[in-house]
């Protein structure tokens, strides 16, 4: 799991020595057990490191690609698992995502979740399911009530399924972890082409107020109109409220 996702320079230590395994064989296979991988699929892990989770999701899967920054674990991994794995040795960021059906299985870096999600989530062909494993507070975000979690809201089903002890991991990092899914709604409750300026629309709201972007009134009347409650004193709302007012705002008022 990379903690840094820069090619190490002339002297400086490999990139694997300041990554976080999660080694544990009964531990990984109780987590792959909850997640929906059969024979069928084709499965994506992102930085397989030493493939500890690797040799599990491939006896699971029907194809299995892998992207890893780190040449030393890449020639490890092409010497464990000869002609049984795609590996594209490279930053998961800057890699072409399959053009086919694909699922995801990956022990993330806790510092670049964020950004390895929305490059998931946000890229035009999403993965019909992930299961990520995350630092907890993380998970917590990406499943509830914060920017990132009414982001994903719309197109995906997102839930924490476990936690996962910092003790599970070596070195064991800070925190604790856990394991997250996201799961493609089949009838999105926005259009997918609608993405961009629905995540644009929140930043906003949340960095200027929802009153930078509709009236007093056009928020009374969207939201009495559609049989929600009017906006809390404390400023907190619902993510049906903020569906509600974006779809007011994208019709009427752009």
């Amino acid at each position: 799991m990379p903690k840094n996702t820069r090619r190490p320079q002339k002297g400086q230590a490999p990139l694997w020595a300041s990554q976080n395994f999660l080694t544990g064989r009964a531990a990984i296979q109780r987590l792959i057990g909850l997640a929906d991988i059969c024979k069928t699929d084709h499965l994506l892990e992102i930085g397989p490191g030493k493939g500890h989770i690797t040799r599990e999701l491939i006896e699971r899967c029907g194809r299995l690609t892998a992207v890893e920054l780190d040449p030393a674990l890449c020639a490890g991994l092409r010497e464990r698992f000869p002609g049984r794995l795609t590996l594209i040795e490279g930053d998961f960021l800057k890699t072409p995502l399959p053009k086919g059906p694909y699922k995801v299985f990956a022990n993330l870096p806790f510092s670049g979740s964020t950004a390895i999600i929305r490059r998931l989530t946000q890229c035009g062909r999403p993965p019909e399911a992930a299961w990520l494993i995350v630092e907890w507070g993380a998970a917590k975000r990406f499943s509830g009530e914060s920017l990132m979690g009414w982001t994903l809201r719309p197109y995906f089903k997102v839930r924490t399924l476990s936690k996962i002890p910092r003790g599970e991991f070596h070195p064991a990092p800070g925190v604790d972890a856990a394991l997250l899914e996201l799961r493609r709604r089949e009838d999105p409750d926005l259009p997918w082409e609608q993405q961009g300026e629905y995540r644009r629309f929140l930043e906003r709201a949340l960095r200027e107020g929802p009153k930078s972007l509709l009236t007093q009134r056009q928020i009374s009347t969207a939201l009495r109109l559609e049989g929600l409650p009017p906006l809390a004193r404390d400023g907190n709302m619902e993510y049906v409220q903020w569906l509600c007012l974006f779809r007011c705002r994208h019709k009427f008022y752009r």
